[in-house]
């Protein structure tokens, strides 16, 4: 059985990464942004804090006279606020509506509509447009002051100081940097947590996977998945289903072939007894037509036999009825000396010439472990479809060697051989390379069914200039 994939579906694992990396990515794009957000109010509140110090601490030497405004603002002291070109410190004193008193007076104003309290701090951000600087843009604090004469309404001063937004940025980045890399690290390794997660999750799939595909075609044992979680556990329950109806199908088809060949055993062999004494009758009354007539019911009978046989070892070969016969140890030489010889007689009254070439015979016994009545089946059907096959004076060599831990068993034979397109395709069940001879075609399938039962390879070759080679290897148990 195979699993096979529909077109266009999506891979589950993938799915599955997707919706659950998909909002992590989400989330940490959100906090990446918040993370900038909150790190920029946290730099501007201590740049506002600082400003606010300078702009209180500028103001404090703006002292009113009688005839205007004192300012002790040292030389001295400009020069150490603006002295950083990266970080400068910018101030204006002005008196509104816009009368410039002191410091830059290109610092951005107060934003329309700003209404700030007196003695109380306003901050904004604006743009110092300057013609050696260019656009630079900065953090403002603006201070605005009364002064005058008590119980007068007296008149404002505005005090302004302003730095530079750069480092303030640099420092949100910086915050962002810190924050984002750690969390990156914790996204990077929740990733393959949740990858790990769902490889363990889906492993009982894959189990079921590889015991659905590792299985030969006719292998319908129930799938155990018994530590898997319920869902997969379900579907393991709903192909152990399918495959019990399925094994219950093939169970009764079995049962059927096997009684009925043993049903028509007996008759069949009647059959054949009662057509040989009739040819003898008609060749005693010498009537030819009679005696051709019953030369075909004979080879009819004979044919029939031969596939009852076949599908009886055939019944015998399958999964279920092999694992319940017991394996020994079993010398594969000694088997194959004995069946030679056994055959030789028959071999000779077809014309063949039939032998065994085994270089080490005398050295230690080639040990595989199986079923004996179904071996000598094997090496059964290989030698008699050679002797069947290949042709009068013909030339038919059985060759016994071990090579890296198996054992081969060879049939070579010199007759017409096969075409290289057939060579696995007579390995089928009733599929015939030739329409010679009374076989059935199911020898080489029951040679591939018990090989394969017994953990080994069957394999045919040709021989140049013609023949055929029929190798089987068995694992070696010596």
């Amino acid at each position: 059985m195979k699993l096979v994939a529909v077109p266009g579906a999506r891979s589950l694992r993938r799915q599955l990464l997707t919706w659950l990396l998909l909002p992590q990515l989400v989330l940490w794009i959100a906090a990446a942004f918040f993370t900038y957000q909150l790190a920029a109010g946290y730099a501007n509140r201590a740049i506002d804090a600082g400003l606010s110090q300078a702009t209180r601490a500028l103001a404090r030497q703006v002292k009113p006279q009688d005839n205007g405004l004192l300012i002790d603002f040292p030389r001295a002291a400009q020069d150490i606020l603006e002295s950083d070109p990266s970080d400068r410190l910018l101030y204006m004193v002005s008196t509104p509506p816009g009368q410039f008193i002191l410091g830059n007076k290109h610092l951005p104003g107060l934003p329309a509509g700003a209404a700030p309290q007196i003695g109380e701090p306003f901050y904004y951000d604006g743009v110092l447009r300057e013609p050696q600087h260019g656009e630079v843009r900065v953090r403002v604090a603006a201070l605005q002051l009364r002064y005058g004469e008590a119980g007068s309404p007296g008149q404002l001063l505005l005090v302004q100081v302003a730095r530079s937004s750069a480092n303030r940025e640099e420092l949100a980045r910086q915050i962002l940097l810190d924050m984002v890399l750690p969390l990156s690290v914790l996204m990077l390794l929740m990733t393959l947590i949740v990858g790990a997660g769902i490889r363990a999750g889906l492993a009982p799939l894959a189990l079921l996977q590889r015991q659905v595909e590792g299985r030969a075609a006719n292998d319908l044992a129930p799938i155990q998945l018994s530590a898997a979680p319920p869902e997969v556990r379900a579907l393991a329950g709903a192909i152990n289903a399918l495959l019990a109806e399925v094994q219950h199908s093939v169970a009764v088809q079995k049962r059927f072939i096997s009684d009925a060949a043993h049903q028509l055993r007996t008759p069949l062999a009647g059959l054949k007894s009662q057509t040989e004494l009739a040819l003898r009758d008609a060749d005693a009354v010498g009537d030819p037509a009679l005696a051709q007539r019953l030369q075909r019911v004979h080879e009819s009978a004979v044919r029939s036999a031969h596939l009852i046989n076949q599908l009886l070892t055939l019944a015998r070969a399958e999964p279920d009825s092999a694992s319940r016969q017991d394996r020994q140890l079993i010398d594969l030489r000694r088997l194959a000396t004995e069946l030679t010889a056994e055959l030789v007689p028959r071999a000779l009254q077809a014309g063949i010439d039939l032998g065994l070439d085994d270089a080490d015979e005398g050295t230690p016994p080639l040990p595989v472990r199986g079923i004996l009545l179904l071996l000598r089946e094997a090496l059964s059907n290989l030698i008699d479809n050679a002797i069947r096959y290949a042709g009068r004076g013909a030339t038919v060599t059985v060759r016994l060697r071990a090579e890296a831990g198996r054992v081969l068993l060879e049939v070579e034979d010199n007759g017409p051989g096969l075409p290289e397109a057939e060579l696995e395709h007579v390995f089928e069940r009733f599929v015939r390379a030739t329409d010679e001879g009374s076989g059935c075609g199911l020898g080489l399938a029951i040679v591939r069914e018990i090989v394969e039962r017994h953990g080994g390879r069957v394999s045919l070759l040709p021989l140049a200039p013609q023949g055929l080679l029929a190798r089987i290897s068995l694992p070696n148990q010596g």
